[in-house]
């Protein structure tokens, strides 16, 4: 260890509580920094790994942000429903591969309920194309069973066997629930992190079943019973979105001005890479306001290690003319300060790491299982070096302050008792 980094160490632990308290305002500002920067990726990383390996969307006429948020996120209501024939049109289309249908408008205890085919079962992808899975159970084949979401299982106590009631429409309110329509639980899902885990997955023709009666949006009092149900075959009328995946990606643009253009019903196709690029653009104004935040904090930590070097320099004259009286030069006095600044500030950095992901292993998993935002434990990306690189360059540059303040001390001013 070189003379000036020993002295340097000596100097900061004889004013111990002081460097350990401008160590922890670093640290602190570096955890809210990098923080934001990592919520904010990973939440970029899940909503653009909530679908994965679907060519186009197709509902109603609407606008691609409001198509999406319906269809995927399950926020917010359809403009229009498609009709089945339509479905069927573009299903059996030359250049469609497979198709998901997805119809929306029922809940169950705050969690929406999707109606919906084997197909989901099969072709649905998330992540990096990654299919869904079953943690128990089956898929439903019978009319009156479902398979649920991870997030509805834990939260609600469901396993296989349980029986939940499904309400007409988001409120479930007594007089909008279908209480004698009672849905056994067939399978759960593994969890993904997307919707899926907030969802109650039926078939779409236990969508037309339970609104036998309900025909005008109220029951009326003349539903069947179940197994006046089970004697009929059901067939979907309207479903609320389709997910196309196509046998090439060169027919994508074709296939999508075909179907905005369909003369028999307005119609919209979105591509969901498209869809979700604007949505995030749409969110960059909060995006950038934290990280807005976090700069300040930064910048604020940093001037409180300023105000504590200066306030520490008024202590430390005596030292400083002492130094050079024993032959340090002024520069040495000037690297000291500059030395001890910098190395505060990289203490401060490592601290500031560390309980990043000792915070992220704690509630990590919380907001994963609350908001299906995954936050791993994985290395400090190139930006995130580059933003450590700057708080570092920054509680350097602030050294210079006190440095330049020490360093113009004389000799005789150090070593005169002021009273």
């Amino acid at each position: 260890m070189s003379p000036t980094l020993m002295l340097a160490w000596k100097s900061a632990n004889n004013r111990r509580l002081t460097a350990i308290l401008t160590i922890l305002t670093v640290a602190i500002s570096v955890i809210l920094l990098l923080g934001v920067e990592r919520i904010r990726t990973q939440a970029k990383s899940s909503f653009a790994n909530t679908i994965s390996g679907t060519d186009l969307i197709v509902g109603g006429r609407s606008g691609q942000v409001n198509l999406l948020l319906y269809s995927v996120f399950r926020i917010g209501n359809a403009t229009n429903n498609i009709d089945w024939k339509s479905y069927q049109e573009f299903s059996q289309h030359r250049s469609v591969n497979w198709t998901i249908p997805l119809s929306l408008g029922d809940s169950h205890k705050g969690f929406r309920v999707l109606g919906t085919n084997q197909s989901y079962f099969e072709h649905y992808r998330y992540g990096r194309k990654q299919n869904l899975a079953l943690e128990q159970g089956r898929p439903f084949n019978g009319l009156f069973e479902t398979v649920i979401g991870a997030d509805v299982a834990k939260k609600l106590g469901y396993t296989i066997g349980s029986e939940i009631i499904i309400a007409h429409g988001i409120n479930d309110a007594g007089f909008s629930r279908h209480d004698k329509l009672p849905f056994k639980v067939v399978g759960i899902f593994s969890p993904t992190g997307t919707p899926v885990d907030k969802t109650v997955h039926v078939s779409l023709e236990a969508i037309e079943a339970i609104h036998v009666g309900w025909e005008s949006g109220a029951n009326l009092g003349n539903t069947p019973s179940a197994d006046q149900l089970l004697q009929r075959d059901f067939e979907p009328q309207q479903i609320t979105a389709m997910l196309v995946g196509l046998k090439s990606k060169i027919q994508t643009f074709a296939l999508q001005r075909q179907i905005n253009t369909y003369p028999k019903e307005p119609l919209s196709a979105i591509l969901p890479g498209v869809a979700l690029h604007e949505l995030w653009g749409m969110m960059s104004v909060a995006e950038q306001a934290l990280m807005a935040v976090s700069i300040f904090v930064v910048a604020a930590g940093l001037l409180g290690m300023l105000s504590s070097l200066l306030t520490s320099l008024q202590e430390r004259r005596r030292e400083m003319a002492i130094l050079r009286a024993m032959g340090a030069r002024p520069r040495h006095v000037f690297s000291l300060l500059i030395l001890e600044a910098s190395a505060l500030t990289t203490v401060g950095i490592v601290v500031g790491t560390a309980g990043l992901y000792g915070l992220l292993a704690v509630i990590g998993p919380i907001i994963a299982q609350n908001y299906g935002i995954q936050l791993p434990l994985i290395g400090l990306s190139q930006y995130e070096l580059l933003l450590l690189g700057a708080v570092q360059l920054s509680g350097t540059v602030i050294g210079i302050i006190p440095a330049i303040r020490a360093y113009k001390q004389s000799l005789s001013d150090g070593m005169t008792i002021r009273v």
